[in-house]
């Protein structure tokens, strides 16, 4: 067998359908699914995260889902390792890998080989910085900072995610290139790559935002966010920084009502969809299929298989 492998991938925004025509497609051609998603990495973290249940599974493989615990670090150069790993692992069994989630830099590392993970650590500076960021606005500072030193992932990033803007900044000043530039010269991936992202007009994909949020709330996205605090998880660990997390956290604690950290979820779920779409329009070679318009799943195999 001559050739690239093939790694086809299901990308797009928050409740945009990623999961639905992702197992349907795999379960139709003979699929195995790698989780790009930043969150569902996290075992024991399923509401807040939208991780699909075992029968939404419907006996697909998924791979890279519940890998690590909630109180460890995990780098994307981390991911980025893995999922290599597992693509020609799964091409020696006569397998196909179908990436599926919608976290820009994972796909990134992947299609671009970004170098980021590579810089060594700057105590001194997250130290300092940390410290900035504990103080009264020094978050809103922190991101201030990291907009005039890289624009693009000041965008990317709200002012609450000091953990990521520390580390750009980091990697920004290690390297004298920003955050957002970081990639391999001359980089060329060991893979072909076939991408699609899901869409649908925004007012909709809103409202189904809307709707997920509502539906984690019934679930229990508060009783899992106590759960993990009471056993032990950081409040500001890395894992509880996510969507649905951090904005549960003030109510469980008392200082906020339910409904209050529900629009916190909803508003920032919205923001965080906006963000996932601005992104994918910088990435080269993305195929976009309206997955409200009957055949969605069809247009998007026809793509991925080059049809």
């Amino acid at each position: 067998m001559g050739g690239k492998i093939i790694c086809r991938v299901i990308t797009g925004p928050t409740a945009s359908r990623k999961t639905e025509l992702s197992v349907q497609l795999a379960l139709e051609m003979g699929w195995e699914i790698l989780c790009m998603d930043s969150m569902q990495i996290y075992r024991r973290m399923n509401i807040g995260t939208a991780k699909p249940r075992p029968e939404e599974m419907h006996g697909v493989r998924h791979h890279l889902m519940d890998i690590c615990e909630p109180t460890d670090s995990f780098s994307v150069a981390a991911w980025r390792d893995r999922a290599e790993a597992l693509v020609r692992e799964l091409a020696r069994e006569g397998k196909n890998a179908l990436f599926v989630g919608g976290t820009g830099l994972y796909l990134r590392a992947m299609t671009q080989g970004m170098e980021m993970g590579a810089v060594p650590a700057n105590e001194e500076l997250r130290r300092e910085l940390k410290e900035l960021a504990e103080k009264p606005g020094g978050k809103e500072i922190l991101h201030s900072m990291l907009e005039k030193e890289d624009p693009e992932t000041a965008a990317r990033l709200p002012p609450g995610d000091v953990r990521r803007a520390i580390r750009a900044i980091e990697v920004t000043r290690g390297t004298g290139v920003p955050f957002s530039r970081q990639r391999r010269r001359e980089y060329t991936s060991p893979f072909e790559w076939r991408i699609v992202s899901t869409a649908m007009e925004r007012t909709r994909l809103y409202e189904r935002i809307n709707q997920r949020v509502d539906h984690m709330i019934q679930e229990g996205l508060e009783e899992e966010v106590a759960g993990l605090l009471r056993e032990g998880v950081p409040a500001d660990a890395q894992s509880m920084q996510g969507l649905g997390y951090k904005e549960m956290v003030p109510r469980v604690l008392g200082k906020c009502s339910l409904e209050e950290a529900a629009e916190a979820i909803r508003i920032g779920s919205r923001h965080y969809a906006k963000r996932q779409m601005t992104f994918l329009r910088r990435e080269e070679n993305v195929h976009y299929v309206n997955v409200e318009e009957a055949g969605a799943a069809q247009e998007i195999r026809k793509v991925l298989e080059c049809e």
